[in-house]
């Protein structure tokens, strides 16, 4: 199977089935002598985890990391970093029936189409435990950046119809709430959003907001490698996301262009922006701004009420899907948004160093 790593710089790997032994990343180009142990890895995967609300899966996983290479005397060697998280949990006779039937609103048919054979023991590598390698490789590239002053923080803007209120913005709710709002009265709200679903048999959708603070201007390739076109190709390869914004988004449609124009301005010597519409980034490059996408995610397709389906053989039938399923995959979903960012701006950021002749040219004779 083709398609399971990304990046130009810092390729990152990801491998593991949801109902197999084990899932993992292998990060290869990461930088030499950055300090690193688990437990920095662990704070993110413990974000991402099942089981820790009301508001996901009652499946228990304790997601514990293990680094297995590429970190020696506890700082990274330059060599490819490979992690693991063994499955504990696995119930897969929840999932035995689903073998000759397609699951509504799942990639079941689609594997089915392309390879002929699919691992139908909770979707395989379609399911949401597959990112768990994207988070391990992601809190590497966080902490790289935190170290020159960038910082990426998701949260959850939206579930169903409940938004935040941005005047109650208070950034420690994100990881005191269960919705990781960071609104505790939204979060309130979102709860019986939530509940109410669970109890009819459903499940409901929602919006992750991230923001990207400290990018200096100039990150980001012109054409192909736009910054906005590589955080929306991130955000969009994690499976429950339909859309995804930068800045304002779709609003821009119906604006006139004295409107979405963001105006330039010297803010105690540093340029700046009157507005920021564009979400920090233009013809495809940063302009030192924050940086702002939005993703939107779908509800979880599985559902404990009847639906309609076919098999395999092709006959019309009504299922009803049995497992320990998310009513919402949003608040769990926060931190793969965050981290998936992070990789791809520190990714952009490394070849940003080459853009200019001098920049080489300084780095060789300083040395």
């Amino acid at each position: 199977m083709s398609g399971s790593i990304t990046g130009k710089n810092i390729q990152i790997s990801t491998w593991g089935e949801s109902h197999g032994k084990a899932l993992g990343v292998v990060v290869d180009g990461f930088p030499a002598g950055m300090e690193i142990n688990e437990e920095d890895i662990q704070k993110f995967l413990d974000r991402r985890k099942p089981g820790t609300s009301p508001a996901t899966t009652p499946r228990k996983e304790d997601d514990l990391v293990e680094i297995l290479s590429g970190v020696f005397e506890g700082r990274t060697t330059g060599t490819p970093i490979s992690m693991i998280v063994r499955n504990t949990s696995q119930k897969s006779s929840d999932y035995s029936e689903i073998a000759q039937y397609y699951r509504p609103g799942h990639a079941d048919y689609g594997f089915d189409a392309k390879y002929g054979f699919r691992d139908y023991r909770g979707g395989g590598r379609s399911s949401g435990r597959e990112t768990i390698g994207r988070v391990a490789a992601g809190a590497l590239c966080s902490k790289l950046l935190s170290q020159m002053g960038i910082e990426v923080t998701a949260y959850t803007r939206a579930i169903g119809s409940v938004e935040i209120d941005y005047s109650k913005f208070d950034k420690a709710s994100i990881l005191a709430n269960p919705t990781a709002m960071p609104d505790s009265d939204a979060d309130k709200k979102a709860m019986e959003l939530i509940q109410q679903a669970r109890a009819n048999e459903d499940s409901i959708g929602g919006i992750i907001e991230c923001v990207i603070k400290g990018v200096p201007a100039g990150v980001g390739e012109p054409v192909f490698d736009k910054l906005d076109a590589c955080l929306s190709k991130a955000v969009m390869s994690i499976g429950a996301v339909k859309a995804v914004e930068i800045g304002d988004g779709t609003l821009v449609s119906t604006y006139h262009g004295s409107d979405n124009n963001d105006p330039f301005i010297i803010n105690d010597g540093v340029v700046s922006k009157e507005t920021n519409h564009s979400g920090g980034i233009l013809g495809g490059i940063s302009d030192g701004t924050d940086i702002i996408v939005r993703a939107y995610v779908k509800p979880t397709p599985s559902i404990a009420r009847t639906q309609h389906t076919i098999n395999k053989s092709g006959e019309n039938i009504d299922i009803n899907i049995h497992g320990r399923h998310d009513p919402v995959v949003v608040p769990r979903a926060v931190v793969v948004v965050e981290t998936m960012c992070a990789h791809t701006i520190l990714d952009l950021m490394i070849s940003n160093m080459s853009a200019q002749a001098s920049n080489i040219v300084n780095f060789y004779n300083n040395k």
